[in-house]
């Protein structure tokens, strides 16, 4: 048996890990898209690394797009297996694959126009719609808590990894013969003191760990002030300097919390008279997914439902639907709130709002959570001066903030905690992925600290032999 690393592999999106057993069956855990690698990405994203044909079948641990973004492309190269997701997991895929069909056809349809202009040769989407339609049609879902047996000799069980709706870790149980082997890839894993999901849950004993290291060598803050640092944007930002507050969120987990947030304000009689804008609409559609799964919420939210029938909703609230509604936001010169997509604002239509808020001081551009360093959010992050969008040089004189508390991802006394309900003596093996490499570094010793005494850090397209 074999397992190769074909993406988040000393990198934190693309995730993708291709599991080989005797008999010749190959179990791909994850088809994620490779995001904010700046000019790589697009190469990174047409080349798997391995045959799409030859995979029998695809294990999702959850719905964003960095571990579920390539599936409609795996399905247009030739995969026919059965997609297996939890239910979540599954109603999310089928608004967040059609969307990204939708943005790689407009954001190529805006390229190639430059394109063009300068003669470079023109590209193509990676897939369609049509593509991701095909795809949800593979899709099986799968309960949390029990054991699901994928064909003889191979069973899969889903424990909730507390990281978005729908979100798990993913254990398998494989037997040849007398011996059976027990892997668990962790997926993302969220915190213990989410403000809407519950705690990740402990998972059975393992002989290989494959598992996440976004924040490996950090500490968050907690999640009790976010609410507050919140709350002094808006006011700053928008009463006091009359500005534009641009937040790039993912439609799926950041955008929930931060409606949440701001409703929790409006309870507490404390929202600024605003407009406040999802310009989404997958947003909206991800945010309807989100109430239709309570069985992910934690007891917080549930006590919340009892004297709020919706908390993420609030007064003032608007959902943007067409490109021209979009558009207008930007013509408009009164303070409000604007809340898009993508969190590395990186695609969609909050590149557009950044292109024409980001040369006012008296806008902000916050930052709510991970960024790839190459990203647009993460060169805004890192104190850039002067950023390209659309090929073209702006400024940076609107003010930059960053909510480092807003995060999805467990931090490295969370991921620590995961993985404490194991026999360390007993793991044979402990894979690093999903992480930057200097990060993975750190979070190896903290692991072998644990008692984990053999700790890799995979490249992309290694492959390892497991006993």
């Amino acid at each position: 048996m074999t397992i190769a690393f074909h993406g988040a592999a000393r990198t934190v999106t693309g995730s993708k890990h291709l599991l080989t057993l005797d008999n010749g069956k190959k179990v791909l855990l994850d088809c994620g898209m490779f995001q904010g690698m700046g000019h790589e990405t697009d190469a990174l994203n047409r080349d798997f690394g391995f045959d799409a044909k030859e995979v029998t079948y695809l294990i999702l641990s959850h719905a964003h797009i960095d571990h579920s973004g390539l599936v409609p492309k795996l399905v247009k190269e030739g995969f026919n297996g059965k997609i297996f997701a939890t239910s979540g997991t599954k109603d999310l895929c089928a608004v967040l694959l059609e969307d990204s069909a939708n943005i790689q056809r407009d954001d190529a349809h805006y390229e190639n126009k430059r394109r063009k202009e300068t003669g470079e040769p023109l590209i193509e989407p990676i897939y369609s719609v049509e593509d991701a339609k095909k795809a949800m049609t593979l899709f099986e879902t799968v309960p949390y808590g029990q054991f699901t047996v994928i064909e003889p000799g191979l069973e899969l069980l889903y424990t909730d990894a507390g990281h978005i709706i729908g979100s798990a870790a993913v254990s398998l149980k494989i037997t040849n013969g007398d011996k059976i082997t027990h892997l668990t890839f962790s997926g993302d894993v969220g915190r213990y003191n989410d403000m809407i999901l519950t705690h990740p849950q402990t998972f059975p004993q393992a002989d290989y760990i494959l598992i996440e290291s976004t924040y490996g060598d950090s500490l968050h803050q907690s999640f009790a002030p976010a609410t507050d640092v919140l709350h002094d944007w808006v006011i700053k930002t928008c009463v006091e300097k009359k500005g534009k507050l641009i937040i790039p969120a993912f439609s799926v987990g950041r955008t929930q919390e931060i409606l949440f947030m701001l409703n929790q304000m409006e309870l507490e009689k404390s929202l600024p008279s605003l407009d406040y804008y999802v310009d989404s609409p997958l947003s909206e559609e991800a945010t309807i997914v989100v109430k239709h799964h309570p069985e992910n919420f934690n007891d917080n939210i549930k006590n919340i439902l009892k004297v709020d029938n919706d908390p993420f909703d609030f007064k003032g609230l608007h959902y943007i639907e067409t490109v021209d509604e979009s558009k207008a936001l930007n013509d408009r010169k009164d303070a409000m709130v604007i809340i898009s997509a993508s969190g590395m604002a990186d695609a969609g239509r909050v590149k557009h709002h950044i292109a024409n808020n980001i040369s006012d001081p008296k806008n902000t551009i916050l930052i709510v959570g991970y960024c790839e360093p190459r990203s647009l959010g993460g060169q805004l992050m890192n104190g850039a001066k002067k950023v390209h969008i659309f090929g073209e040089e702006y400024k940076v004189q609107a003010e930059v903030g960053v909510m480092r508390s807003m995060s999805a991802h467990g931090d490295y006394e969370d991921l620590l905690h995961f993985v404490a309900s194991q026999d360390a003596k007993q793991v044979k093996k402990v894979f690093i992925v999903h992480g930057e490499y200097p990060v993975q570094q750190h979070f190896r010793e903290h692991l072998m600290s644990k008692g984990f005494a053999n700790v890799e850090i995979p490249e992309r397209h290694q492959a390892f032999t497991l006993e």
